[in-house]
């Protein structure tokens, strides 16, 4: 009767300013301490989704980072207790190209296969201490596991109607609840590193459950739903979010999660 339940974090596990509801830290507690595989399926990288383990006391087999392009699996011989046993990377000279044009006020980010981060000015709202601040035309010739995209002088619905115009090949791509892009190897999504991760833990299809509030959830929705497991959105998670999930439960700031949880 084992789960996998796999969590976004932001607006999912924690809310927007980034505090954590009680009644969620609760919940996340009891099922795990009930023996449950309790991870994270988040865009965030390792190297801030690792505090967020420490918050909540988890200890997972497995961790999904950087939308599936990153799997860390545990080991009590890394400092960190995780070692990288995953890493799909990319070259991006193209999709870096293919941008720019169409943002040009945008600012990069392009993170590599050890978690290094070489980013263009006004990527400020980022987490840069394993990183170095670059002109845009020194983030390609290394392979890439992930790219980011922001444009703050657009609102979300510009931003859309820009990407979508893009024409972006060979590979994967999720837009946030703000103006950014998060662009990951074709084919490679959370619901791509969850699969591989139910696999290693060998959990039934039937046994598994996601939550997710963004369009960077939409593959980890269909794939749980396709397997036969639970897929929730949170109460304020965009209309097409909601229609890829099996289920709706209350918003962050109502405590949706615990709800979900509370019921296992």
């Amino acid at each position: 009767m084992r789960k996998l339940i796999g969590l976004d974090v932001d607006g999912t596990l924690i809310r927007i300013d980034e505090t954590i509801s009680p009644a969620v830290r609760a919940q996340v507690e009891r099922v795990q301490a009930a023996g449950h595989e309790v991870t994270l399926a988040t865009g965030r990288s390792w190297e801030t989704a690792q505090g967020i383990l420490e918050h909540f006391g988890l200890t997972p087999e497995y961790v999904v980072c950087s939308n599936g392009a990153l799997i860390m699996q545990r080991d009590a011989a890394e400092p960190t207790g995780y070692r990288r046993e995953w890493v799909e990377t990319f070259d991006p000279t193209e999709v870096l190209q293919t941008i720019r044009p169409h943002l040009p006020r945008g600012s990069f980010m392009v993170e590599d296969a050890t978690g290094f981060r070489r980013y263009t000015e006004g990527m400020t709202d980022w987490e840069l201490s394993n990183a170095e601040q670059v002109d845009f035309d020194q983030l390609a010739g290394f392979p890439a596991s992930r790219v980011v995209v922001v444009a703050p002088e657009l609102d979300t619905d510009e931003f859309l109607d820009v990407v979508r115009g893009m024409g972006l090949n060979k590979v994967s791509y999720s837009i946030g609840w703000t103006a950014w892009l998060d662009i990951a190897p074709m084919g490679v999504n959370k619901g791509t590193a969850l699969a591989r991760v139910r696999e290693e833990l060998g959990i039934p299809g039937p046994d598994v459950l996601v939550a997710g509030d963004g369009r960077n959830d939409l593959e980890m929705f269909e794939w749980a739903v396709s397997i036969g497991g639970r897929a929730v959105a949170m109460g304020q998670a965009p209309d097409e979010v909601k229609a890829a999930a099996s289920e709706v439960t209350g918003t962050v700031d109502e405590d949706g999660l615990a709800t979900v949880l509370a019921a296992l």
